[in-house]
């Protein structure tokens, strides 16, 4: 069996801190004052030493009045749900934030990939025309022997034209791998948005699990409360 982290002294010395502070004596209190444990275990020490001292005390305490017992629940009630109402809220508004990033990255991401088929497009169709005007100034090349310099002049022109257009090609090739790279980028903010987006629904569930939590904590102090009273009322009569 695991040993306890934290002894029954520190446990009750982190209750008798809370008590002279005047805050509510809870097991996540404990938790907190201590540096760590089991609130279940944490609060079952604290209330078996608060047993001991009444019983050792053998005092009388006076029966918790109506009002404030139900000022108590309704306090109680009230807190449940702004807790239940915060973690609705918290929930919401980070799945809206999650999806709208979603979408812009989604919809960048695909702006630039067609930006980039575009220019691919048009680079494709001027190395096609520049090809053709090529092939047209060979062939009138070999018919016009008198035009032959000026066809070679124009025939280097257009082989720079080529090389440029070729050059843009390759560009556009290369802008297009970019936007690709890009794409897969996003992708992974896309996934790493998601992610967020399930760990504030985690976040909400955890919240709501605390709020169950300290309601069954109220309930059990409620009963122990009235316990407490009902042995000590018994030893009166007695």
């Amino acid at each position: 069996m695991r040993p306890a982290e934290y002894t029954p002294e520190e446990i009750i010395k982190a209750g008798k801190e809370l008590q002279a502070s005047g805050r509510n004596i809870t097991g996540f209190a404990l938790r907190k004052q201590v540096g760590g444990g089991y609130p279940a275990r944490l609060k079952q020490v604290w209330d078996e030493y608060v047993s001991s001292q009444d019983e050792q005390q053998n005092e009388s305490v006076a029966e918790l009045p109506v009002e404030v017992a139900e000022t108590v629940a309704d306090m109680t009630k009230q807190l449940t749900e702004r807790i239940h109402s915060f973690a609705v809220e918290l929930n919401d508004k980070a799945v809206r934030v999650a999806d709208r990033r979603v979408a812009d990255v989604t919809r960048r991401a695909e702006e630039q990939r067609q930006q980039a088929d575009r220019e691919l497009a048009d680079a494709s169709e001027t190395v096609e025309e520049l090809e053709a005007r090529l092939e047209k100034a060979v062939r009138d090349a070999e018919e016009q022997g008198s035009a032959l310099t000026e066809l070679k002049n124009a025939y280097q022109k257009q082989a720079v034209e080529l090389a440029q257009a070729k050059e843009r090609l390759e560009a556009a090739g290369q802008k297009a791998k970019d936007a690709e790279k890009e794409l897969q980028e996003q992708k992974v903010v896309v996934k790493e948005a998601v992610s967020a987006r399930d760990a504030a629904r985690e976040e909400a569930a955890r919240l709501s699990g605390q709020v169950e939590t300290l309601q069954a904590q109220v309930r059990e102090m409620m009963v122990a409360f009235g316990g407490q009273k009902s042995g000590r009322t018994d030893r009166n009569i007695t």
